[in-house]
């Protein structure tokens, strides 16, 4: 099977956050999207004020309130001995707060 050398066709949207393990003093977010043969189509990245989920949970709803977390967040570690965690994510319609 032949694939084209640049992916364009967006088929998975996930949101990835870090613990500063190495104290780099740089706490972001990034949202990448991958085609359906995993290959980055695109990305981009924001700082929040902490590191891990929760940090990343509220940055999404102030920054990106149309952008929403579909999965657990999963942690993992890098070779590096970095924690990070990963979650699906999708564009929908923002949430109505109660009220």
């Amino acid at each position: 099977m032949s694939i084209k050398p640049r992916p364009t066709h967006h088929y998975r949207t996930f949101l990835t956050c870090y613990e500063d393990t190495l104290n780099y003093g740089w706490h972001h977010v990034d949202l990448f999207v991958h085609d359906e043969h995993d290959r980055e189509v695109n990305w981009v990245h924001w700082t929040v004020e902490a590191d891990g989920p929760e940090a990343a949970d509220a940055s999404v709803r102030a920054e990106e309130p149309d952008l929403r977390r579909t999965s657990p967040w999963e942690h993992r570690v890098s070779a590096a001995g970095v924690n990070y965690w990963t979650a699906d994510a999708t564009w929908g319609e923002p949430e109505v707060a109660a009220g």
